[in-house]
């Protein structure tokens, strides 16, 4: 496939057009990543709390080895109050399959307290009744939570129209010109939140992080094998080898 005619282009490394693509190409974006990928369905629906600690495991890992990290907390704790009041050496080990565990267990158990503290119970199933906002601000009030943690609890539990943007989700949107190059995550949530209309987000992340995973890596992206090869800007200069050229040049300088 040869890119779209009138495409933005940009060498690499360089902020994306000030002027980012359509919903229409949005939507065809989607199109194509759903024929090349399948149905782009979300996770398995949790319940809020459940989801707030799957997602704070996910951090830094394999969903593979996430799931491990949850079955064996939930096999080594009966109930979120034993989590608070476990020994945090207790909590990593039971959490290490998953990575971090020094680091995500205090993390888990401070989240944990906060919504005890809060809410006098371990029990967020009343974010239903609150409006996207709302719940985004309350999830974000907790510690260590941020804008991604709380866009999964909102798309993954919830079912809410949340577009969580983790690391292959930035790095594709970048590529893609759906944000500037120099974006972070937090705002890459707003940007891509205006760009991307409700009712595809949840299933164009799907659709972004399978991308990300699978073509579009660290590194060279595989535009070769792109079903959104002809809609990128930033395909014309991997393919052309300019994209290697120029990572040449900056390990040499």
């Amino acid at each position: 496939m040869s890119p779209r005619p009138g495409s933005p282009t940009r060498r690499p490394g360089a902020s994306a057009a000030p002027h980012p693509p359509g919903a229409a190409a949005v939507r065809r974006a989607h199109r194509l990543l759903e024929k090349a990928f399948g149905p782009l369905d979300p996770p398995r629906r949790l319940d809020p709390l459940e989801e707030l600690i799957l997602t704070v495991l996910s951090q830094n890992t394999s969903d593979v080895n996430r799931d491990r990290a949850y079955a064996s907390l939930m096999d080594r704790f009966s109930s979120w109050e034993e989590v608070v009041e476990a020994d945090p050496g207790d909590v990593a080990e039971a959490i290490r399959p998953g990575g971090l565990a020094n680091t995500k267990a205090p993390r888990i158990q401070a989240i944990l307290r906060a919504i005890e503290e809060r809410e006098g119970r371990l029990d967020l199933g009343f974010l239903h009744r609150m409006s996207d906002e709302e719940v985004r601000d309350h999830l974000m009030g907790l510690p260590g939570v941020g804008p991604k943690t709380a866009a999964c609890v909102l798309a993954f539990s919830l079912e809410r129209p949340a577009l969580p943007v983790d690391t292959h989700v930035l790095r594709v949107a970048r590529r893609l010109g759906y944000v500037g190059s120099k974006t972070g995550a937090d705002a890459a949530h707003e940007a891509m939140a205006h760009l991307v209309p409700a009712e595809i987000r949840v299933s164009m992340h799907v659709g972004l992080i399978r991308l990300g995973r699978a073509v579009c890596k660290p590194g060279r992206p595989r535009c070769e094998e792109c079903p959104l090869q002809g809609l990128c800007p930033t395909a014309p200069f991997v393919l052309s080898g300019a994209w290697r050229a120029g990572s040449e040049r900056r390990r040499s300088g």
